[in-house]
């Protein structure tokens, strides 16, 4: 028998719940079935024809050759006036590295961020990819875990509490996938400076930042002050803020160490991302608002249609989501493991939602709002259906 045909690291990496589950409802349609589907972690809406039609005109101006390793100088500097404008975090361009999706910012900054042993503090619930990519590389994730009764965010307590000896990382998403929890200034501020203090770097995930609700504020971390600043590293995209998630673009602003760092071994893994998606990004920095205002607007009547439901169906409990699309309610009133839970709710009602196990949340299963109010409507009639008979 041969054995070590596959890299360990890689051979311990779960695969995402999130894909398998949209694969299994792909197979599905494809078969007639009408299925409901709350699993999608991206917009429905078209990328703006603002957008589509600059990297038309990048195409049919040959611009398809490979662009730098780092990203195009005129989109890096680009970011850099998005980041001081919008964000308040005043970086050189040099210090912005463009990859291919927001995904490959976080991988890139961990494979050079982490060293074997280094301990990454992860508040849960989580986004399912983090733990995937801590472990390929070298790190080790340390859970932290929110209360829902605080809206699943940590505080400088319980992560004082979760530090050990090798903590070097404290990872942030907010707004928050799956949670759809936001931090106000003030918690941000002083969890980040308790994570300072014990000389921690903070990897902030601001990819859903324009998804807000209710008057809810997005903070930059980097924003705070230059001592945080300077330990902040900033990841972010185009893939939920201007529906082009298919596009695959991200970027990464950092320390500089760090960004050299991501830069090259950037240049020898993937290279720089597509040329022309690249000058789509450009068109989408130079403004797109009145198509961004709108998707907030959507995505803020979706979210009320399906809160209500929730909240009407007799043994779900939701904490209220302020930002991002998801919403994570608990079903542990019905005796069921949430993978369960999820595989009979496809089976019996073809609703497809995705279970919390994968996100630090055993008690929960994650619905994407991402989807049409016929859909929602829906999706909820059958949920209700089906724990009714539970």
């Amino acid at each position: 028998m041969r054995k070590g045909l596959i890299n360990q690291r890689v051979a311990a990496i779960a695969p995402s719940a999130s894909l398998s589950l949209s694969s299994a409802v792909e197979a599905m349609l494809a078969r007639g079935e009408r299925v409901c589907n709350l699993t999608a972690g991206e917009p429905d809406v078209d990328t703006p024809a603002v957008i589509q039609a600059a990297a038309l005109r990048a195409l049919q101006a040959g611009r398809t050759k490979c662009a730098p390793a780092a990203g195009l100088g005129e989109l890096r500097e680009a970011i850099t006036q998005k980041l001081g404008r919008e964000n308040g975090l005043v970086y050189p361009a040099s210090q912005v590295i463009v990859c291919n999706g927001a995904r490959h910012a976080l991988f890139n900054v961990f494979m050079a961020l982490l060293r074997e042993g280094d301990d990454v503090l992860l508040p849960a619930p989580y986004w399912l990819s983090y733990p995937e990519m801590i472990r390929v590389a070298g790190g080790r994730t340390v859970v932290v875990p929110g209360r829902e009764e605080n809206h699943f965010k940590i505080t400088p307590q319980e992560l004082e509490a979760a530090l050990t000896p090798q903590s070097k990382v404290l990872v942030l998403n907010s707004p928050c996938n799956p949670t759809g929890s936001v931090y106000s200034r003030t918690e941000l501020k002083a969890l980040c400076e308790a994570a300072v203090a014990r000389g921690l770097y903070i990897v902030s995930d601001e990819i859903y930042e324009t998804a807000l609700y209710d008057g809810a504020e997005h903070v930059s971390v980097g924003s705070l002050s230059p001592e945080i600043f300077a330990q902040t590293i900033t990841v972010n995209g185009f893939s939920q803020a201007f529906a082009m998630s298919g596009w695959r673009l991200g970027y990464v602003a950092a320390p500089e160490f760090l960004a050299k760092a991501v830069a090259t071994l950037q240049s020898h893994s993937t290279s720089g991302p597509n040329t022309f998606a690249q000058y789509g990004a450009l068109a989408a920095l130079a403004g797109v608002d009145t198509e961004r205002k709108a998707m907030r607007q959507a995505f803020a009547e979706r979210r009320d249609l399906l809160y209500r439901r929730l909240e009407s169906i007799r043994g779900l409990a939701c904490v209220k989501p302020m930002g991002a699309f998801y919403m994570l309610p608990n079903i542990s009133r019905f005796g069921l493991a949430p993978a369960v839970f999820a595989e009979r709710l496809l089976a019996d009602q073809k609703v497809a939602v995705v279970p919390g196990e994968s996100f630090g949340a055993p008690a929960h299963v994650r619905l994407s709002y991402a989807c049409g109010l016929d859909e929602i409507r829906e999706a909820a009639d059958r949920l209700e259906t089906f724990v009714s008979g539970l």
